[in-house]
């Protein structure tokens, strides 16, 4: 196929196939990049259209593309969404009864299906490699590929392997994407599954529809209830860091009227699959979840994410507040955290089977949250600051509406950057502190650190006072934490001017003390139309027609139309198939399956309003 065939094939299934008239920002070149046969690694936030990104080059490609995903529930929401869009796609795994994964391998093997889905662990089987090695594979394609990074070797191992796909099929391209990953991470992915030649694309973190929020924890059963009043009837997320509070927390708000419901991996995997089906078919449902309830979950209209306890690393925290506000609309997270998270998240790591390297990197990654948490300026800015992106403050953070006076800390400030960068800016805040307070430790004395103007000049403020400096430090980006490495401190070009007396440092004094709630909040980008009270009135009636519909083929409602299709039809309100085609997400299938029951809904309301 030609170059022109190519980007015309290209446009025309993005159309025909999916329903859009347009890429969103940052997916066509990552498309061209696949199409043109060179590895890619794409970093791309929540909601930013990821799937489309490798699933239209499956269909652009005269054979087989091969999707690696972490979870079965993921694969099949999205198999069954790409079904209703008309587009042949299998899946072969545990859960599926051995007549249905025959099947669906002949189906593969045969050409009549483009897109295979598969976990690691049943992708690394020699079997399976053999058998598709035999096929005319075009792409391999590995999702959430930031768990070949950060998941420590007891635990998916097969996603370590996954390193092993250059060398079993040569010349065969690797696309590679998930949600978040620093610069380290990325690194090291591109490291592992590609050596050299990849091409990496990093979309803009920033989701300025989610406003952003951390208390220290107090009451902190009371303060998810204050928080979950103005939500009532709104989908959310609640994350709890065990199986025991999951399910306290789930029966304690189900007692207060929310309806709530439990998830964890301890779970049958039956009641397990009963609460996400609630949760994607059922408006108002609050899922209360450890960590396994998250990777993939596509629901767009999620309003809040609730931690009542600190996430293990700014990444994971990332990941998680990103499942809310998808659909462009207003969205809430908030995050409680205590001394007492902190010594629990440690132990986690610490405990952890892997490597001293890595769990150095896991304790550094810890302290960039702390560090957000604590952040004396704009929230947002401090969290995206992680990722390297630069904003103005946000207006849509809790700091930014209800800031917290802030304390003239320049000298503090020039105090630990000068301990930095005269013990050579290779040294942790641990030894910084020590220098500080003027502690004769051994490593202390044997680098002759006593000897230095810095070495006991803090000596008035307690140790945990100068580890929230240092982490305000970072987090106003006077300093850099070296996370790749030892987790070396190093001065920025702005901590060199705060030195100099060219920069103030202002910080909080109490970064512990917990704020009162105000209701200010910025302006939260919408991406879905302004509707009328009339059509306000027919999108409800879309969406009751729409579940309705879900319920019937066994999917998730936004696999038949997402909220933003919705609400286009609200707005339109297409009266003919013509109409109804130009709807946003609108493609030749769901045409096919969709406009009839639309269009007389859509009449049915325009019928009893006159």
């Amino acid at each position: 196929m030609t170059g022109s065939n190519t980007q015309a094939r290209k446009l025309d299934l993005l159309r025909d196939v999916f329903g859009f008239a347009a890429f969103r920002s940052g997916q066509e070149a990552v498309i061209d990049t696949i199409l043109g046969g060179r590895p890619v690694l794409a970093v791309m936030p929540t909601g930013s259209g990821k799937s489309l990104c490798y699933q239209l080059p499956a269909l652009v490609f005269d054979g087989l593309t091969v999707v690696v995903s972490p979870l079965i529930a993921l694969m099949q929401d999205q198999i069954s969404a790409l079904k209703l869009a008309g587009v042949e796609a299998e899946t072969i795994n545990s859960s599926r009864p051995r007549p249905d994964n025959v099947a669906a391998w002949r189906r593969v093997a045969d050409g009549t299906t483009k897109l295979l889905y598969l976990s690691p662990e049943r992708l690394m089987t020699e079997p399976m490699l053999a058998a598709i090695g035999r096929l005319p594979l075009k792409l391999l394609v590995v999702d959430e590929a930031h768990c070949i990074s950060q998941w420590g070797p007891g635990f998916r191992p097969e996603y370590a392997d996954l390193a092993r796909l250059k060398d079993l099929f040569p010349g065969v391209p690797i696309a590679a994407f998930t949600a978040t990953a620093d610069e380290t991470t990325r690194k090291d992915i591109a490291n592992k599954l590609f050596g050299d030649g990849a091409r990496t694309f990093v979309a803009e973190f920033d989701r300025p529809n989610i406003h952003l929020a951390v208390d220290m924890k107090g009451d902190w059963r009371q303060q998810l209830l204050d928080f979950l009043k103005p939500h009532a009837g709104h989908s959310g997320i609640v994350y709890c860091l065990s199986r025991a509070k999951t399910e306290e927390t789930a029966a304690m708000l189900s007692g207060h009227g929310f309806p709530a419901l439990p998830y964890h991996a301890g779970m049958e995997a039956a009641e397990r699959a009963a609460s996400q089906d609630r949760f994607f078919t059922e408006p108002g449902i609050i899922m209360v979840a450890t960590i396994a309830f998250g990777m993939g979950i596509d629901k767009p209209d999620i309003r809040f994410v609730f931690h009542t306890d600190i996430p293990g690393s700014i990444d994971a925290y990332y990941q998680e507040i990103g499942r809310a506000g998808r659909d462009g609309g207003p969205a809430d997270a908030r995050m409680l955290y205590g001394l007492a998270d902190i010594r629990v998240r440690r132990q986690f790591i610490d405990r952890e089977d892997s490597d001293d390297e890595r769990k150095r990197r896991e304790h550094q990654r810890l302290d960039a949250l702390i560090g957000y948490c604590e952040a004396p300026e704009c929230r947002r800015r401090t969290l995206l600051a992680y990722f390297g992106d630069r904003i103005e403050p946000c207006g849509n953070c809790d700091v930014c509406n209800d800031p917290t006076p802030l304390a003239d800390g320049s000298r503090e400030g020039q105090l630990a950057l000068s301990a930095v960068v005269r013990t050579g800016e290779r040294f942790g805040s641990a030894h910084i502190i020590d220098v500080l307070a003027g502690a004769n430790t051994a490593k202390v004395v044997r680098l002759g650190h006593d000897r230095l103007p810095t070495f006991g000049a803090g000596a008035e403020r307690d140790p945990n006072e100068w580890r929230s400096i240092i982490r305000q430090l970072v987090a106003a980006g006077f300093l850099q934490l070296d996370i790749a490495g030892y987790g070396g401190l190093k001065a920025t070009a702005s901590g060199h001017a705060l030195m100099r007396g060219e920069k103030e440092f202002r910080y909080r004094q109490d970064a512990a003390r917990s704020r009162p709630q105000k209701k200010k909040r910025g302006r939260a980008k919408v991406e879905t139309p302004v509707l009328t009270g009339a059509e306000s009135t027919l999108l409800a009636r879309l969406k009751t027609l729409r579940l309705a519909l879900a319920r019937e083929r066994g999917v998730p409602a936004y696999a038949v139309f997402s909220d933003r299709s919705l609400a286009d039809m609200a707005a339109r309100r297409p009266s003919t198939r013509d109409e109804f085609a130009a709807v946003h997400g609108v493609g030749q299938a769901k045409l096919d399956r969709f406009a009839t029951p639309f269009l007389a809904a859509i009449a049915a309301a325009a019928g009893s309003a006159t």
